[in-house]
């Protein structure tokens, strides 16, 4: 198995790709409980993949419900160095239209949950650093890959991270809108952080399916408007996918994959031998 493959997080429309070969549903045990599903592994434009339906093969399983650690650690322990979020989220900005991609470099967090955005504690502490929470230069190869795919494609943007399920009231939309927000999700800032203690490269390749609450004159989101542009979306998705593929390094070398070097506190002889245990695969190199 190698160990530098290239992991997708979104829909059914990306592990149904065309051309996926080698094809095998991995189901992995993390200390953190179940992943949303079985991981698919197979190779890709020559290069080996591991796909994860977000929210669970016939979307069972709502955004706050999303197990983020067992996600990134089964990501983590096949061998994956980096990771591309493909994401349905909604405009906060007249620029942003329906379908549209926006490559989010920023995040702000509005939700609940996020003492289980770490792998960290239970004797173990550790602070990344989080100014840029994508990783630039997987950003910069997708944005490369959306001009490639003649995609109406933004380079950069704030992603608001709300809680959920229930999509934004028209007055908490008018305030993101109003606060210079871009975007708005509910699944994307628990991976990113995720995934820098993991030292996993990540990126996020936001489709946009409809413009929230805030425009007054156009209506407002609705599951049926979200899965219309969804489908719409799926095809634009996997050519950027695809087209990304080789342009990611055969080998990790960005910062994100040293992102721990400097990260933790606590003394190395001090580390409990079961938080060792439980984060194998993320401190590999540091034991």
């Amino acid at each position: 198995m190698s160990t530098h493959r290239i992991g997708i997080i979104g829909g059914s429309g990306l592990y149904q790709m065309e051309g996926l070969t080698r094809q095998r549903w991995r189901t992995v045990k993390t200390p953190f409980g179940p992943p949303s599903d079985q991981f698919l592994c197979g190779e890709l434009q020559g290069r080996e993949v591991v796909f994860l339906p977000r929210h669970g093969r016939g979307h069972r399983i709502l955004p706050s419900e999303l197990n983020h650690r067992a996600n990134l650690w089964g990501m983590k322990s096949l061998g994956v160095s980096w990771v591309i979020s493909v994401s349905a989220v909604g405009s906060l900005q007249k620029k942003y239209r329906p379908r549209d991609v926006v490559l989010v470099d920023q995040f702000v967090d509005r939700t609940k949950r996020d003492f289980e955005h770490t792998f960290f504690g239970s004797g173990i502490v550790a602070h990344i650093a989080f100014a840029e929470p994508i990783c630039e230069e997987l950003r910069r190869l997708l944005l490369q890959s959306a001009k490639t795919c003649r995609a109406r494609v933004h380079d950069g943007g704030t992603y608001l991270n709300m809680e959920g399920p229930a999509f934004s009231t028209r007055a908490e939309s008018r305030f993101h809108h109003e606060c210079g927000f871009d975007v708005v999700g509910m699944t994307n800032l628990g991976e990113a952080r995720c995934a820098r203690e993991a030292e996993i490269a990540y990126a996020t390749l936001a489709m946009v399916t409809d413009y929230d609450a805030w425009k007054t004159d156009e209506a407002h989101v609705t599951v049926e408007m979200v899965l219309d542009n969804l489908h719409r979306n799926a095809a634009l998705a996997q050519a950027i996918v695809r087209d990304v593929l080789p342009r990611i390094p055969a080998a990790p070398g960005w910062s994100c994959h040293e992102a721990l070097r400097y990260a933790i506190m606590t003394a190395r002889d001090l580390w409990p031998s079961a938080t060792v245990r439980r984060l194998r695969p993320i401190l590999a190199k540091y034991l």
